[in-house]
């Protein structure tokens, strides 16, 4: 049921899953930060753009809202799925 509820609220967002990235294990710092930013790098332009407009809305929603944030909306939609 849980799951259902995630996908059906992922769905209604417009979020997507991210691949996980299948149990990598890193040597050292530099390592990580070398994966990452080659993660980074080859991200389409379009996500960053996605990105910034979503936390855009959120923030405005927020300040709207007078910071009684968007998530307790969120928890009674999950709590009805």
């Amino acid at each position: 049921m849980r799951d259902k509820a995630s996908r059906n609220t992922l769905d209604r967002y417009g979020w997507e899953i991210l691949p996980h990235p299948g149990g990598m294990a890193f040597e050292t710092e530099d390592d990580l930060i070398s994966e990452l930013r080659n993660w980074f790098d080859n991200l389409d332009v379009d996500f960053f753009r996605v990105v910034s407009i979503r936390c855009c809305r959120a923030g405005k929603k927020c300040i709207d809202l007078h910071g009684d944030y968007v998530e307790k909306k969120w928890k009674s939609e999950l709590q009805s799925v």
